[in-house]
């Protein structure tokens, strides 16, 4: 049992909410946070709330922003005839920092998972499906992540895509560069051996 005051202990328990934050480290956070100048903890306090209040789905893509459309929907130096698909904001943030793509995004906000209850209602598919419909799109990557939800959502939304003609692929998976052989699991190997092409 903690022994802490009151206020004390409910900031560690709100701190203990967030992912990936255990007991220890939300008592870390929570002490640091009392240590802390005044300032540095309203500037903390106030930029959560003016998060909350101030991002918001963009309208065309689903990505979080501020400005609506985002400044990616609003670029004109972008493939607007390309789309690429992800399971959340972060994953535009890991496609842009390799700046090898330059289409267009479109953010689902989760995948298929039918042990979480996630259906292919609950994420933002039918949204994929209106940008599609007039005809302008003319490649859609899949760019899920290689989990087994992530695989059902990408051969899910493929199939959906199927009926509007567009050529739909799927980002590779396999070895990292860098990486050991032996090091690796089976189903890793087998996407290298499937995405194996010539040199």
């Amino acid at each position: 049992m903690d022994y802490y005051a009151l206020p004390i202990a409910n900031l560690i328990e709100e701190f203990s909410k967030l992912p990936g934050i255990g007991r220890k480290t939300a008592q870390r956070l929570a002490f640091y946070v009392l240590e802390s100048d005044t300032k540095d903890a309203e500037k903390l306090a106030n930029s959560i709330i003016n998060a909350k209040e101030k991002v918001k789905y963009c309208s065309i893509c689903c990505n979080l922003t501020d400005d609506d459309p985002c400044y990616i929907c609003t670029d004109k130096k972008r493939d607007t005839s390309t789309i690429c698909v992800v399971e959340g904001p972060k994953d535009v943030v890991a496609m842009e920092r390799t700046r090898e793509y330059h289409g267009l995004y479109h953010v689902l906000h989760g995948a298929i998972s039918p042990i979480e209850n996630i259906g292919p209602d609950d994420i933002k598919i039918r949204e994929l499906l209106e940008r599609v419909k007039d005809g302008q799109i003319r490649e859609v990557i899949l760019a899920t992540n290689p989990t087994v939800e992530g695989e059902a959502t990408a051969m899910y939304i493929a199939k959906l895509l199927k009926p509007f003609e567009i050529k739909t692929t799927r980002i590779a998976h396999g070895i990292p560069v860098g990486g050991d052989l032996d090091y690796l699991d089976e189903i890793t190997l087998s996407k290298a051996m499937e995405g194996r092409r010539e040199i």
